[in-house]
């Protein structure tokens, strides 16, 4: 006859798990010579969601500083845009290109 010994987790594990959030990742979008500013203002407002104000900002940015952050999500959600963006773009026939970084 065999006996199971079942262990429990002791509550402190318990509610570190519950409390747990998944890592995130920032998207970001980088600047290259060919892309318009009209197709990365598009991208923001069509795939991360920015409204036309908070798009023109981003895109200025990346024009001035090379790169900017799109947004913060999680690893697979960060992913699904990144390809998102880089169909996108390489559909309309730009170089445009994404990254990821965990925030």
């Amino acid at each position: 006859m065999t006996t199971k010994i079942h262990s429990t987790p002791d509550s402190e594990t318990v509610s570190q798990r519950k409390n747990a959030q998944p890592p995130r990742y920032h998207v970001i979008m980088h600047n290259d010579d060919y892309t318009t500013m009209e197709f990365v203002i598009e991208m923001l407002r069509g795939i991360f969601r920015k409204s036309s104000a908070e798009a023109t900002h981003l895109m200025l940015m990346i024009h001035t500083e090379g790169q900017a952050v799109c947004g913060c999500y999680t690893y697979e959600i960060a992913e699904t845009k990144i390809a998102q963006a880089h169909r996108c773009a390489k559909n309309a026939g730009h170089p445009l290109r994404c990254s990821m970084d965990r925030a």
